[in-house]
């Protein structure tokens, strides 16, 4: 078991001052990234974005899309054909929703494949820890209490999301140490589940004091989706993304050593529990982001994580980074489905990643019993 959390030693900068002996022989699965996998990835998402750019209820000639997109590259000097209303479709609409739909997408994934081997749970996704609730907490007030608040600035609710889930999530942890009587991963679980169930009541108590207005934004949010997203939004989140991707991307390795146990992951130099908390912290700060503009989504990060378990084996040095590929090409085409299926209406996005993600998590629960 040793040689397989081990593997072969990576170079880069260490993030989680932890020193990791080597070990004499290979690992028992492979663990380096293949080519192929990358390329599949890759494709995927370009095909996803280019999907989502070209097909939605404006009729845009296709080609003409294409060549406005690629005026805009260095070096490039073509007339696209499109008018000024197409133009401002494409880079105003659907330019910018795809793009946050990639990030949104991005983060869940990793965030439930880094909870996943954070408490090795197969069953964990990124709202474990009570994100869900806090950020529909923080968004219910706003959207109930903000009359009586004052004159609120326009990008309150997303700020109220995001700072309702990291709240609920610091108050997880406080709750799973002071109980952890050396379980700190089980108690963090049930911690998360008391945290959520206080905070959704509370958001309930709201709700029933809410005209039937408020009632509706409530639900629409809940429900999760990108119709209202903009670059404002993209430049808003892609910092806490961009950081918190590349904080957990970089604790791969350290995940692999951490699902053979803390014993064995002690005896080779890693400290379990801080690296533990730096990736509940990243993985907590960038899904507060993603939530904070998107509403509630749900199994993205059992989706996606669990498929690529299927195409490239179980170590997480493969998990992490396909996760960032294949989360934001599965979360565009998700959206894709979502603005076109009932065209010119819109389904809500958290209601197209349940309706695939519903019957995947019940065989993903199927498989977890036969392997107990």
């Amino acid at each position: 078991m040793t040689a397989l959390a081990a593997g072969p030693r990576e170079e880069g900068p260490n993030l989680f001052d932890v020193e990791v002996e080597e070990a004499a022989a290979p690992p028992l699965y492979p663990t380096r990234l293949r080519p192929l996998h990358i390329a599949l990835g890759v494709g995927f998402l370009l095909a996803a974005a280019i999907a989502s750019i070209l097909v939605g209820p404006a009729d845009l000639a296709p080609g003409a899309v294409l060549a406005e997109i690629a005026s805009k590259l260095p070096l490039v000097h073509i007339h696209s054909g499109l008018s000024e209303t197409g133009a401002i479709v494409v880079w105003q609409l659907r330019m910018p929703r795809m793009v946050l739909g990639g990030l949104v997408g991005a983060m869940l994934a990793v965030a439930g494949a880094s909870y996943q081997g954070v408490f090795s749970n197969p069953l964990a996704d990124p709202y474990l820890l009570g994100i869900a609730a806090g950020a529909g907490l923080g968004a219910t007030v706003v959207i109930v209490e903000g009359p009586l608040l004052g004159q609120l600035p326009a990008d309150a609710l997303p700020v109220a999301a995001f700072v309702g889930a990291v709240i609920a999530v610091a108050a997880t942890y406080a709750l799973g140490r002071a109980r952890s009587a050396g379980r700190p991963a089980a108690s963090m679980l049930l911690a998360g589940v008391a945290v959520g169930a206080f905070f959704t009541a509370v958001q309930t108590f709201l709700l029933q004091q809410s005209s039937p207005g408020d009632l509706t934004v409530v639900y629409s949010w809940i429900l999760g989706g990108l119709s209202t997203a903009g670059w404002g939004q993209v430049v808003t989140v892609l910092p806490y993304i961009g950081v918190a991707v590349a904080v957990l991307v970089g604790a791969r390795r350290l995940l692999d050593i951490l699902a053979v146990g803390d014993e064995e992951a002690t005896s080779l130099g890693v400290r379990a529990e801080r690296v533990r908390l730096v990736v509940i912290i990243a993985a907590t700060l960038g899904t507060a982001a993603a939530v904070s503009v998107s509403g509630l989504i749900g199994f993205v990060g059992i989706i996606v994580p669990h498929t690529i378990r299927l195409l490239a084996g179980p170590s997480y040095r493969r998990i992490l980074p396909l996760s960032v590929l294949f989360g934001a090409g599965f979360l565009i085409f998700a959206d894709l489905v979502a603005r076109t299926v009932v065209s010119p209406g819109e389904v809500p996005l958290g209601v197209v990643t349940a309706f695939l993600g519903a019957p995947f998590f019940l065989v993903v629960l199927r498989q977890s019993r036969r392997l107990s």
